[in-house]
């Protein structure tokens, strides 16, 4: 089989192909990419070593870029991770967030049409909007509205809505999944854990928005790529399905505990005005992916975490030339 994933030299996109190369290694892969300010070509070193990938600098969004590769290669399936997603940047400029985001999808969709092509939407779940911090008993499922807070999680609302339109309308064979915030090595330092961690090596303070209350759900990114291989393996076409781990913290306890791994005392902290918009928790029900594609995670929060702070304290020459100013969250 042979797999386009467009967004392949950025983090999950990154993680994905490794993982892809390493369980797969029948299949060929080719990563599209723009190489934006968070796609590195060093987040795929090790793929360029296998006879099966190759890469291409392209945008999702250029039709005849899309046309001219798609004819060329005949995909089998396309894993879509290319996106820009970062809150902050989306409310600052949400025309781009539009463009890559849903724009980009559907010239994707509409190739696969014409090419006969699988086509799989990776999607997250900020499209719910929030819960509120006191309702542990509230997570959202598949079949939750969709209510985004902000351009980026609204760009990615609409992608998802118009692959499952391309079902219905089209036949397409299309799969969404919804995962929660992911972590690991090769983020890039903009986000919270590796922005805390970058800033606490360095010496510098770590900021933190509003009062560090607001909880997400903690994903490896690892057990994000083995959920998209089962839902590929496993899943129904038109079907939507929730990733999550089940690793609810706020914040601030990320912050403390970054902290405390790499011997840092909790005086660096320093709290930052709040983000226009900021969703409170998110929580997934996965029964569905667990019952239907038996998968579930494997990485609890604290072995993550250590893992990831390792990577970054033995890869500062991949992390520090990105390192700047900025708010520590996602």
């Amino acid at each position: 089989m042979k797999l386009l994933v467009t967004g392949g030299a950025g983090f999950i996109g990154g993680n994905f192909i490794g993982y892809w190369l390493k369980h797969h290694p029948e299949d060929q892969i080719v990563c599209l990419d723009k190489l934006t300010y968070a796609g590195h070509l060093s987040t795929i070193s090790s793929a360029f070593r296998s006879p099966a990938f190759r890469f291409v600098k392209g945008d999702i969004a250029d039709g005849e870029g899309v046309e001219r590769l798609f004819a060329r290669e005949k995909f089998s399936l396309v894993v879509n991770f290319a996106a820009e997603s970062h809150v902050d940047r989306s409310i600052l400029d949400p025309r781009v967030f539009t463009v890559t985001n849903v724009l980009g999808a559907q010239t994707l969709m509409d190739a696969c049409l014409k090419y006969g092509c699988r086509f799989h939407q990776v999607s997250t779940d900020e499209v719910y909007g929030d819960l509120p911090l006191a309702r542990k008993d509230l997570s959202f499922t598949e079949s939750s509205p969709l209510r985004p807070s902000g351009p980026y999680s609204a760009s990615k609302a609409a992608a998802d809505l118009l692959a499952l339109a391309y079902f219905r309308t089209y036949g397409l064979p299309v799969t969404v999944t919804r995962s929660s915030n992911n972590y690991g090595a090769y983020q890039y330092p903009e986000k919270l854990i590796p922005l805390a961690i970058a800033k606490a090596l360095r010496g510098q303070p770590v900021p933190v928005y509003g009062d560090g209350s607001n909880v997400r759900d903690w994903l490896f990114a690892e057990d994000h790529c083995r959920a998209i291989e089962a839902v590929l393996q496993r899943g129904k076409a038109g079907n939507v399905y929730n990733a999550g781990a089940g690793e609810e913290h706020s914040n601030l306890e990320v912050v403390r505990a970054i902290l405390k791994e790499l011997g840092k005392d909790e005086g660096g902290i320093v709290f930052a005005e709040d983000r226009k918009g900021h969703d409170l928790r998110y929580s997934l029900d996965c029964t569905k992916i667990t019952g239907e594609c038996g998968w579930r995670p494997r990485k609890g929060f604290r072995e993550g975490l250590a893992e990831t702070v390792r990577w970054y304290l033995e890869n500062r020459a991949w992390w520090e030339p990105f390192v700047q100013g900025g708010t520590a969250q996602k």
